[in-house]
């Protein structure tokens, strides 16, 4: 059986929506949310699911529990989780850079499972480092990575339904003349763009930016790679963009590259010079794939020592819900019992 913690939420409902592309079944799913969402329902597959408060108590016969209700809920929950008997696939930072807690993008790392042994706690990685890992790691593998230089685009859907909500109603008080809703921004978002949200550190890096450095290091399990990102919230509903600079330690044109990522699991090649037709977010939007483009020498480096990418996949999907389901069928593929 799984638990959904968060259910209420975007990335819960996502979750939902995942689990019902892969016909789970309903009378094996467990809703927990806050006790303000406490007694509502969602809909799922025809059938209203009650959502139940989260407690203590909540995870007895829950196999994994998928956790998507932000670090204090995981925090304060994890554990107790783990205690009751359940595997937590945890989408949010807590856990994330903890020793002998796998960081794991299946596609990528799914041996970081092999590693330890009957782990209790999963990591989901940080949205942005799971789209842009998608496109990296399959050419690291081929002539490994030495650099590594970053610029997000990320969608209002990193914020949470909230910040969607009001990108959405910014856009209506806009036509309607009224004043612009900032109570989650606290600026206007719409036709402008800004420094991501979180924390900025004595370094001058935010939170987010060191989330994507730390986390690839991790999952590629390399830590001499130089890693410099910049991330920026644009007003865009769902589907992270990123443009990648990469330097190698062996020679990778651009047309080998762009083999090795038409054969890469999870992505799909746009890239069409001649339409002017490359990865947007609107096309990523509610896929499975990352998409990736704009694969081309970078000039700036000698002949094939450096390339550039552009990148785009639905942090919704990929970039957290769907990453995290592809980890419980992992779970569910090794110990060859129902979830």
């Amino acid at each position: 059986m799984i638990a959904i913690v968060g259910a209420t939420g975007a990335v819960g409902r996502e979750l939902l929506a995942i689990l019902a592309d892969r016909n789970h079944p309903a009378e094996r799913l467990k809703l927990l949310a806050s006790a303000r969402s406490a007694g509502s329902t969602l809909v799922y597959e025809g059938t209203s699911l009650l959502v139940k408060e989260l407690k203590a108590s909540s995870f007895a016969g829950i196999k994994i529990a998928m956790f998507a209700a932000g670090s204090e809920v995981s925090r304060n929950f994890a554990s107790i989780a783990t205690i009751a008997g359940s595997t937590v696939i945890d989408n949010s930072s807590v856990f994330r850079m903890d020793e002998g807690v796998p960081l794991v993008v299946p596609e990528i790392n799914i041996t970081a499972l092999d590693d330890c042994s009957h782990p209790t706690i999963i990591a989901n990685p940080n949205c942005s480092t799971i789209i842009a890992l998608m496109a990296v790691a399959p050419l690291h593998r081929v002539a490994g990575i030495r650099r590594m230089v970053v610029s997000t685009y990320q969608a209002a859907s990193g914020g949470g339904a909230a910040m969607m909500e009001e990108l959405k109603r910014q856009a209506f008080d806009y036509v309607e003349s009224k004043p612009l809703t900032k109570s989650i921004t606290g600026r206007q978002y719409l036709f402008n763009l800004f420094s991501h949200d979180s924390a900025i550190d004595e370094s001058g890096y935010n939170a987010e930016e060191m989330k994507l450095i730390r986390e690839t290091h991790k999952i590629l399990g390399d830590d001499s790679i130089a890693i410099t990102a910049t991330c920026v919230r644009v007003p865009v509903l769902r589907a992270h963009s990123e443009a990648i600079n990469l330097t190698f330690e062996r020679p990778l044109s651009a047309d080998e590259a762009r083999e090795i990522l038409c054969a890469a699991p999870g992505v799909k090649v746009v890239d069409d010079r001649k339409a002017n037709r490359f990865p947007e977010p609107l096309d990523a939007t509610g896929g499975d794939d990352v998409l990736v483009g704009r694969i081309r020498a970078d000039i700036s480096q000698p002949p094939g020592m450096g390339l550039d990418l552009f990148v785009c996949g639905d942090q919704l999907r990929k970039g957290a819900a769907l990453n995290a389901i592809q980890i419980a069928e992992q779970l569910f593929t090794r110990t060859k019992t129902p979830v």
